[in-house]
């Protein structure tokens, strides 16, 4: 199961994949679609994050930022 590592409350756009970046903040990045190229990233929220080895952090339904345990061998 998850658990919420910060609050953000960062409310979704169509078109846009939501991803935390290698500083730990929220950024957004036009999908391609259609044979049209997707779009650069920038920066939506400065949530600063520091994250630690083993952990999946991703932008959970809420906008908020989680982390998921990943399953290695």
């Amino acid at each position: 199961m998850a658990e919420k590592v910060a609050k953000a409350g960062v409310r979704r756009a169509d078109g846009y994949l939501y991803f935390i970046d290698k500083h730990g903040d929220i950024s957004r990045a036009k999908m391609a679609r259609g044979g049209k190229k997707g779009g650069r990233p920038e920066k939506v929220t400065k949530v600063g994050v520091k994250k630690q080895k083993g952990y999946l952090y991703f932008v959970d339904k809420a906008g908020d930022v989680s982390r998921a345990k990943m399953k290695r061998r």
